[in-house]
């Protein structure tokens, strides 16, 4: 195989690939999908605290806040699923 055929086949060419290659991705593997979208959105979220909290706060602490903070919400959307749909449980 040569190396720019490797190469074609690691970065997809147009949008609709990289939406089947995440497809593929989510499918195959969905818990390391799951915490890389979580780390994302963590990385998003924590600068916004960092610059709310008091200067004693350090950026691991941060980082803490805000992935407890994602927790929080998450387990109160699934009992609130739970809670309304319990048939589908």
């Amino acid at each position: 195989m040569k190396r720019n055929d490797l190469l074609n086949d690691i970065f997809p060419r147009d949008f609709q690939e990289i939406i089947e290659l995440a497809q593929m991705l989510w499918q195959r593997h969905p818990i390391p999908v799951h915490l890389f979208l979580v780390m994302c959105f963590n990385a998003i979220i924590a600068p916004a605290v960092y610059a709310v909290g008091r200067e004693d706060l350090t950026r691991k602490a941060v980082w803490g806040l805000s992935l407890l903070g994602l927790v929080i919400i998450a387990l109160s959307i699934y009992l609130f699923v739970v809670i309304f749909q319990p048939e589908r449980f």
